[in-house]
């Protein structure tokens, strides 16, 4: 790490550039959030922002104002390549020739507003420019020169450019931006400086620079939790012929982020059976860092699974993962993938407190399960037929085909317009289900009256029948007795959703994932017969239940993996802790290494691993001073422990950790 990035990152970690903003009362704020005219909105809050620099800052583009931008609308990536090789010019001049084609009054209009985005970016550039050069920033003030009105060179430039394109989309109401696949759309710019004869060592700098760059600001932009911004970075991967894709930018991201030891960009590696195992065993440095990430994607399951889905193959093999781990096509989609909730614990609880008692046989109430799956696939495909669309001139611009067509990408624009549905608690669903077949049914040593009773009143009084529910059988041990119901219940969800028409020109996406849901969901959710009490959390997204009993990390994996997952890749991983002594040599490195690739190849879609110990979590709630830059993984994204909710820090406490 050079000096000048040294001095850069004890800047951002001291969060002196927060001090630098001017604050901006609510109150101020109160018609833009009411109002839906975006342009004006826009034009607002860009007359509110000023150039602002910090020390040493070669990007610029930093807030200048504390307001904090409400969301309407995310989880996309755009075509950064297209913008950043042609620049906001070639893009005007698009613009003003689809206008001049066409001759629908609302599309001209539609345009003209697109147009005015632009220029409301170019002319705030212009400030910026003139104060660089005013202020001595003469790298960046050179870079302005060109960028954004024409198409960057170098990879400084693109770094430039790509800063300004965040800046403007995330100020624009954009949340939960992802960066995409930085490593391919960035490799043309790398490529350009080696022929120039620039060093490795040098793009490097510059790479690590941005990386700190774009971690500023991010605690305006929060989704639920701090830390839950959006910013996933895509490495890796296989085109259509199977080649691999990681290439030297690839490994230069990773080596970033295992130096500067920051919460953005959050790695996703992309990999699949033929990943070299010297990869996996960097990628599981990342992990000893204790980052929460790489997020690992199995591009032999996820690919076969979006062409089921009807993506075309050349975009399929170009997925990208969103703000947390749902798989989208960047350049082209408009994909909604976190619209809805599948609540596994809830609606399998349902039909056992309906229909147990008249269920003879425990087929019988997996059907009567299997009903309540299909009733609420329907009730939760009809709630978004009427959604609302809001226009996103600025982010369309960035969406291949809108301006051809003159149209929002949440309106036409687009290529894909899908939704996506989480599946919330599928391994609690499956264990309370286990749970009533052997004690009801197959063993009967508990009566069906005595189980609704001791439900209905959160098992007060039912000390002995709980703890007996509790250690019945549980997913992660490799068990098929209840492994095989988890299927069925991912066979049903996935049926019944998946290829549905959403009234949108788009299709319903089933997936195992649960984002925030997890407590929120859980919290809602009354007692459930694999002996959770009412109001207590499920597990995260696809892994075993809190305080679940495996037998070990390798049987969770193969639980976890008997179902065929391309039928369900909305999205949704596999997470696992792993205590932080397991990765103290090389000899756990490798192990772990290993491991991830088993998991690929026994055909998982997606994995997280937490490197944790327990003690310092319980020991960083009591003395927080202690811990200011302690990160954990979360759901699909990493944030600093300290930062979290007290529900969370507890439920990632409370999650079994694995030791060697």
């Amino acid at each position: 790490m050079t000096e000048k990035i040294e001095l850069q990152l004890k800047q951002l970690n001291s969060k002196a550039y927060q001090t630098k903003r001017k604050h901006i009362e609510d109150a101020m704020f109160d018609d833009i959030k009411k109002s839906e005219n975006f342009i004006n909105n826009f034009q607002k809050i860009v007359a509110l922002e000023k150039p602002s620099f910090l020390e040493n800052d070669e990007f610029g583009f930093n807030r200048s104002t504390d307001l904090t931008i409400p969301p309407y609308g995310g989880n996309v990536t755009p075509n950064y390549y297209r913008i950043i090789s042609q620049g906001f010019d070639a893009v005007l001049d698009q613009i003003g020739k689809a206008v001049a084609k066409t001759t629908d009054a609302e599309k001209k209009a539609y345009g003209k507003n697109m147009a005015k985005c632009i220029h409301l970016c170019l002319e705030f550039c212009s400030q910026y420019k003139t104060a660089a050069k005013a202020s001595g920033n003469l790298k960046l003030y050179g870079a302005l020169k060109k960028v954004p009105h024409k198409g960057a060179e170098s990879f400084y430039e693109a770094c430039v450019f790509l800063k300004i394109c965040i800046y403007f989309l995330r100020i624009s109401f954009v949340d939960h931006l992802g960066l995409g696949r930085f490593d391919q759309y960035m490799y043309p710019f790398y490529l350009h400086d080696k022929a120039c004869g620039v060093q490795d060592n040098e793009i490097f700098e510059t790479l690590e620079s941005f990386f700190i760059a774009i971690n500023r600001d991010t605690d305006l932009y929060s989704g639920v939790q701090q830390g839950d911004n959006g910013q996933s970075l895509v490495l890796g991967g296989f085109d259509k012929a199977g080649n691999s894709q990681f290439n030297e930018l690839s490994q230069m991201c990773m080596q970033a982020s295992l130096e500067l030891n920051l919460i953005d960009p959050k790695i996703n590696l992309r990999v699949g059976k033929n990943t070299p195992d010297e990869i996996f065993e960097f990628a599981t440095l990342l992990t000893k860092q204790g980052l929460g990430f790489p997020q690992y994607c199995n591009d032999d399951v996820v690919i076969p699974g979006l062409l089921k889905l009807g993506y075309e193959h050349e975009d399929a093999v170009n997925y990208v993962v969103a703000a947390c781990w749902e798989f989208i096509i960047p350049n082209c989609g408009a994909d909604v993938p976190n619209i809805q909730t599948m609540d596994f614990p809830a609606v399998v609880n349902r039909a056992v407190v309906a229909k147990l008692t008249e269920c003879k046989h425990f087929d019988e109430l997996m059907d009567c399960v299997k009903k309540e799956i299909e009733i609420e696939c329907g009730m939760l495909i009809h709630s978004r037929r009427e959604q609302k669309v809001v226009k996103r001139p600025l982010l369309s611009i960035f969406i291949d085909g809108c301006i051809e067509c003159l149209a929002d990408m949440y309106d036409g624009g687009a290529k894909y317009h899908n939704f996506g549905c989480h599946g919330a608690g599928i391994a609690n669903a499956a264990d309370a289900l286990a749970a009533v077949k052997k004690n009801v049914f197959d063993e009967k040593t508990i009566e069906k009256s005595e189980l609704l009773n001791a439900l209905a009143n959160n098992f007060r009084g039912h000390d002995e029948l709980r703890n007996q529910l509790r250690n019945s059988p549980k997913m992660g041990n490799n068990d098929d007795y209840v492994d095989s119901i988890a299927c069925d219940l991912m066979d049903c969800f996935s049926n019944h959703l998946n290829n549905k028409k959403n009234g949108h020109g788009g299709v319903w996406r089933a997936g195992t994932g649960s984002a925030m849901e997890y407590i929120w969901k859980g919290e809602k959710c009354p007692a459930t017969a694999d002996g959770r009490k009412a109001k207590e959390a499920y597990s995260s997204s696809f892994s075993p239940a809190l305080d679940a009993k495996t037998a070990g990390v390798l049987s969770v994996m193969q639980s976890f993996t008997k179902y065929p997952l391309c039928n369900i890749v909305n999205g949704g991983p596999l997470t696992i802790e792993i205590h932080d002594t397991v990765l103290r040599n090389d000899v756990g490195i490798k192990k772990v290494a290993m491991l991830v690739k088993s998991y690929i190849l026994l055909g998982g879609h997606q994995l997280q691993l937490n490197s944790i110990n327990r003690e310092r979590l319980l020991d960083a709630q009591k003395h927080p001073e202690n811990y200011p830059n302690l990160i954990v993984r979360v759901w699909g994204w990493s944030g600093y422990f300290n930062e979290l909710d007290l529900s969370y820090q507890n439920h990632i406490i409370r999650r079994t950790e694995y030791g060697s």
